[in-house]
């Protein structure tokens, strides 16, 4: 094992921020959860964290959308309302990952429903 003091910046940090807000698993409401990913957008944000997740959570950045930022923070917010993705403050920028567990237990295949969904050409 090579020994470096440089920090892999795609590396997960050591210690996780706390969660932003969120409901908590038994609040977590059907109507309210499909009601965050009847947005296209909001949908794809969704699909995209689950088809291509890694061991961390991901910036806005990431996903590489042309919107502008108050728009994206916006579904991001709605998002995590709903009880979907978790949110970490990390400095100026949020990263989200989606609450699988969570929402595995509550609404048993919802997720492969969403990763089975392909957006509209």
């Amino acid at each position: 094992m090579r020994s470096s003091s440089v920090t892999d910046p795609d590396a997960p940090p050591v210690e996780l921020p706390p969660a932003l807000p969120e409901p908590a698993r038994e609040d977590l409401r059907l109507e309210i959860v499909l009601g965050a990913l009847s947005d296209p957008l909001r949908l794809t944000i969704v699909r995209k964290l689950l088809l291509e997740r890694e061991a961390y959570d991901h910036p806005c950045g990431w996903f590489g959308f042309d919107r502008p930022k108050s728009s994206l923070t916006h579904h991001f917010k709605a998002l995590r309302e709903a009880g979907v993705l978790r949110q970490r403050q990390y400095g100026l920028e949020r990263r989200s990952r989606v609450r699988m567990e969570d929402l595995n237990a509550r609404f048993p295949g919802l997720l492969d429903l969403v990763a089975e969904w392909q957006p509209a050409s």
